[in-house]
């Protein structure tokens, strides 16, 4: 070899070294980069690529009545799905001989079709495929899960997750409300409380094989789920369940659209029962009208009519510029200073009564003169003192505040109406709210559902009680109670709202409503009470929305009223009443 020749083999060879030593230094400097510097990324990587988080439900708090049993709570159900690529390795065999008899999605969808009741071709065919996860049934009992699992099926896999039930039907429903599919309230207590009600999911991170199976030395993740928080309401369900059942009877026999009773108990303002006809079943909530899903009691405004007359009385008690036995005269139709017209509802001779026999009989023409004899402004405050024109705060969606204009705003003939319960709104909530604060000796306490409510460690929190505010004087309130008495007696507007054995103070109400062309073809009946009179314990109201006739408060709503307290007052274990009624003077000589 030349000497040419052998220094170019050896510039080659040295050629040839250094690209092996540079590609030696890069490997080895990208060795070292991967392992030193990005192994740790690379390594949560790949092990992110292999894990899987799923979501544990949280448990949505049960809503209670006020014994404690159950209106709303959640139950353990499994959505149940199949890992596509594990189920084809399922082997069904003989368990005598251990022979494999049949394999594959077929021979697993012939073993679960009968437990899923479904088809096994049909199931089968879903169980054919790449997928890792295809939803094969949903809403299974534990118990439903159990009998699949022991199949011992690869790649069947479930899926836990929770059902909202509610045991009792329609029996409260308008009051519990109900979810949507993604376990939030969309009414009633449920969504006004679901925040309290809604719970914080946990979740369970598992790694997973390329197969989709679940790698049991691998690493595991639990954050356990925490529950929401029990709802305590007031409701006593046994006297929901009669509320309704005599409200729905009451709506059927005089065929009205609608109607709605409320009991609360005195002292304390808790709402015992709270009943709309035809209330939903929040199981099927769909099934119903949106303006059937809620409570009218709450979000349903009417002009009070004649128990609007009660504040009236009230305001001139109060004052003292009249007393039960104070004389009145009362035509048939009166003009008024200002020259408005006024009737009462049923013609009649000019009679001679006193106070209290005005109150009995429900004369217009008594009551707007007893209302004449007080300030506008006096008696507008005591209106909203008694809660008219703003929302009780009962925590259920869609409360009215009602309507009551300012004093100011009176023209001529609405100053006089609103004295008897025309020209201003009220929900029956609010109705019966006022008939308890007069019960109550003239100290209002607003009507309250939620008693409190017990975490998922089992704490209670007990709702604040209220103090109540004096609104009406004391001796005011309890003459006006005595009054009261007289229209449940003979000769009153109201007898058939007595109740056996104990002494009742109430007021019937009638109030015209305006049809689509603007004419008064129909009316709402009412019945607001408390009993005993002696000692009130509870306040019931009634109204009954456009029955058929005359639609009488006395007539539609006082049996419906009668058969409430009596089985509220019973419930309670209330005695019955022994002492005497009032007499009260109820008519003059002319």
């Amino acid at each position: 070899m030349s000497v040419a020749g052998a220094l170019a083999h050896q510039v080659r060879r040295r050629i040839v070294l250094i690209l092996v030593l540079t590609m030696l230094f890069v490997f080895g400097g990208r060795l070292v980069w991967v392992q030193a510097v990005q192994g740790a990324t690379l390594a949560r990587e790949a092990r992110e690529d292999r894990t899987r988080t799923v979501t544990v439900d949280a448990p949505r708090g049960d809503i209670v009545d006020a014994d404690g049993e159950i209106l709303a709570t959640s139950v353990e159900r499994y959505n149940v799905g199949v890992n596509q690529q594990l189920v084809r390795t399922y082997e069904r065999t003989d368990p005598d001989t251990g022979q494999v008899l049949a394999t594959g999605a077929a021979a697993a969808a012939e073993v679960l079709a009968p437990l899923l009741g479904r088809d096994k071709a049909e199931l089968g065919a879903k169980m054919v495929g790449d997928s890792t996860f295809v939803y094969i049934a949903t809403g299974l009992t534990p118990e439903e899960w159990r009998e699949i699992n022991e199949l011992g099926i690869p790649g069947v896999e479930p899926e836990r997750t929770t059902e909202r039930i509610y045991p009792n039907g329609t029996t409260a429903g308008n009051i519990v409300g109900y979810v949507g599919r993604d376990r939030h309230g969309l009414g009633g207590l449920e969504l006004s409380m679901d925040e309290v009600l809604t719970g914080e999911d946990g979740s369970i991170t598992v790694e997973i094989g390329g197969t989709g199976e679940v790698i049991p030395t691998g690493h595991r993740e639990e954050v356990p789920a925490r529950p929401g928080h029990t709802v305590h309401t007031s409701i006593d369900r046994d006297l929901q369940y009669v509320a309704q059942e005599s409200i729905d009877a009451a709506v059927e026999q005089f065929s009205a659209p609608w109607g709605a009773v409320v009991v609360q108990e005195i002292d304390t303002g808790r709402v015992l029962a709270l009943a709309d006809s035809n209330s939903v079943d929040p199981g099927n909530y769909q099934a119903w009208a949106p303006e059937d899903r809620g409570s009218r009691a709450v979000s349903s405004p009417y002009e009070p009519g004649s128990t609007g007359k009660l504040p009236t009385f009230a305001i001139a008690l109060e004052q003292g510029v009249v007393e039960p036995a104070t004389p009145i005269t009362a035509p048939d139709t009166i003009e008024m200073p200002n020259g408005q017209v006024f009737h009462d509802n049923s013609p009649h001779e000019t009679l001679d009564l006193t106070v209290a026999g005005a109150l009995q009989m429900s004369s217009n023409t008594a009551t707007v003169q007893i209302g004449d004899m007080v300030e506008d402004s006096d008696r507008y405050h005591l209106l909203r003192e008694f809660g008219f024109g703003e929302r009780t705060g009962i925590r259920l969606p869609g409360e009215t505040p009602g309507v009551v204009h300012p004093y100011k705003d009176w023209d001529g003939r609405t100053r006089y109406a609103t004295m008897f319960g025309q020209g201003l709104s009220v929900s029956l909530l609010q109705n019966t709210n006022m008939v308890a604060t007069i019960g109550n000796q003239g100290v209002r306490i607003d009507p309250r559902i939620i008693d409190g409510t017990t975490d998922g460690e089992g704490a209670y929190t007990p709702t604040e009680p209220q103090s109540g505010k004096q609104v009406l004087d004391e001796d005011a309130a309890d003459t006006l109670l005595q009054m009261m008495e007289t229209v449940v007696q003979e000769g009153g507007t109201g007898p058939q709202g007595a109740v056996p054995g104990y002494r009742v103070a109430a007021k019937t109400g009638t109030a015209e409503i305006p049809d689509a062309a603007g004419g008064l073809s129909g009316r709402l009946g009412s019945y607001v009470g408390v009993a005993p009179a002696e000692d009130p314990k509870v306040a019931v109201g009634v109204v009954v929305y456009r029955g058929s006739g005359p639609s009488y408060g006395g007539t539609v709503a006082a049996p419906t009223f009668s058969e409430v307290m009596g089985f509220a007052l019973r419930d309670m274990g209330v005695p019955p009443s022994t002492e005497p009624v009032p007499d009260l003077p109820l008519e003059t000589q002319g």
